[in-house]
């Protein structure tokens, strides 16, 4: 069996539904367990790794993860803080957060480096993104990095430069993180917002010179570059399609790359069921997208 723990923040996320807000349960890495948990079958385990409150909301999002199939047994509860919140909002089918989220408990998940070690215990990917690395205290950061060195890390950067307190400290972290794993997941428009890139093959070296192991560079739907020690290239022939919602686009090509590796494909059979999966994804509104999958 293969034992994945997804590593982050779950939130409740709240889409408007004409002049109604529909609330429902997500966040980044959450959306890639999610994602996974359906698209693996029962030799597969995912668990998801956060911190949670005592409050209703709380309770809902521990209940809907494990109705889902995702072990909670690594969810730890706060007795002061409560699980955040976001709203979303689309202009032509492109999402803007806004986020209620400063004393998150999520962002004591590390709190604790004998948890952590626990957690990890028999864990043979740990998934994580830049988002769970922004939400923690340099201590927490620091304990989780800690943790990880040794082990199979899959990492999405997932810039978000409003989580940091500054540009400099969001990159140093970023890159201390891609160094120490074996698949990194960035999207390229970050990446040159962030970094400078002047192309994906400027993302997949820098994050290999970091020490990175194999790089796959999304790209809003254009072609995707790999490239590391599985070999390099470029799947130009993907099709591309207007979003009805963009969000969890890049968070269900993870699911589906990963899902689609640990079932035997190449890197390029991987883009492509990461591809195919982000499309049914944004074609729907919302994070988690029961008809895509």
């Amino acid at each position: 069996m293969t034992r994945i723990l997804c590593i982050g923040e779950a939130m409740v996320e709240l889409s408007a539904q004409g002049d109604l807000w529909r609330a429902g349960i997500a966040g980044d890495t959450l959306n890639t367990a999610w994602y996974l948990r359906r698209l693996l079958g029962p030799s597969h385990h995912v668990g998801y790794l956060t911190r949670v409150g005592r409050g209703d909301f709380s309770r809902r999002a521990v209940d809907f993860m494990a109705a889902e199939g995702i072990d909670t047994s690594h969810v730890t509860t706060d007795p002061t803080r409560e699980i955040g919140l976001y709203a979303i909002t689309l202009t032509e089918g492109e999402r803007s957060f806004t986020y209620w989220r400063d004393t998150s408990a999520a962002r004591g998940l590390a709190d604790g480096p004998d948890r952590l070690q626990s957690a990890l215990v028999g864990c043979d990917i740990a998934y994580l993104s830049g988002i769970t690395l922004a939400i923690l205290p340099d201590a927490g950061r620091a304990a989780l990095l800690d943790a990880l060195r040794g082990r199979d890390v899959v990492f999405d950067p997932n810039l978000r430069p409003r989580l940091w307190p500054d540009a400099g400290r969001m990159r140093a972290a970023i890159t201390e993180a891609a160094g120490l794993a074996a698949l990194v997941l960035p999207s390229f428009d970050d990446e040159a917002a962030h970094f400078g890139d002047a192309d994906p093959k400027a993302t997949i070296a820098r994050y290999r010179a970091a020490g990175a192991g194999q790089v796959v560079v999304k790209n809003g739907g254009g072609p995707v570059a790999y490239g590391g020690p599985e070999g390099s290239g470029v799947v130009d022939d993907l099709p591309r399609d207007r979003p009805v919602d963009s969000t969890a686009a890049g968070d269900s090509f993870n699911a589906a790359y990963l899902a689609a590796r640990l079932e035997g494909g190449t890197c390029a059979d991987a883009i492509r069921a990461g591809h195919a999966l982000s499309r049914r994804v944004i074609a729907h509104p919302g994070a988690l997208v029961r008809a895509a999958v």
